[in-house]
């Protein structure tokens, strides 16, 4: 049997800053298709929000997480020429460069390849709520 593709796209909407868990959107698609063992990308469709994969059991590696970028990349305009967006602009482009715009994921058995306390992120940079687009392309067999 040959190759297959699947694509498709979701919606996020963020409260600002901050990330959103969008594993069980992920493997709801995933579960939908009729592709059981292949490879899942992922994109961010976006400049300034990214995406990551991190444990998903503790809540506080999400506020560390959020702590340490917001420590790294300061949000005061006059360390940037970019700021006619505002003061969170530039630097939710510097977080976004730092971290992942794509992902890919193994798929085995019709499910991501995801370790036991992994989940998949939209890592919101910027301070005001936003939709966010992710692609989904999966092909395999």
């Amino acid at each position: 049997m040959g190759l297959r593709q699947e694509n498709s796209e979701i919606s996020i909407r963020t409260a600002g800053q901050g990330l959103v868990e969008i594993t069980s959107d992920v493997l709801g698609w995933v579960g939908h298709t009729t592709i059981s063992s292949g490879l899942l990308t992922l994109h961010c469709r976006h400049t300034s929000a990214s995406l990551t994969i991190q444990e998903n059991a503790d809540p506080d590696v999400m506020r560390d997480l959020e702590t340490f970028f917001s420590r790294l990349v300061k949000e005061d305009p006059s360390l940037y020429r970019h700021t006619m967006e505002g003061a969170d602009d530039m630097p939710a482009h510097i977080r976004s460069a730092l971290t992942d715009v794509s992902l890919s994921i193994p798929v085995t058995d019709g499910r991501p390849a995801l370790g036991t306390w992994q989940g998949i992120y939209l890592f919101e940079h910027r301070a005001r709520p936003h939709e966010r687009r992710v692609a989904l392309h999966l092909i395999g067999s």
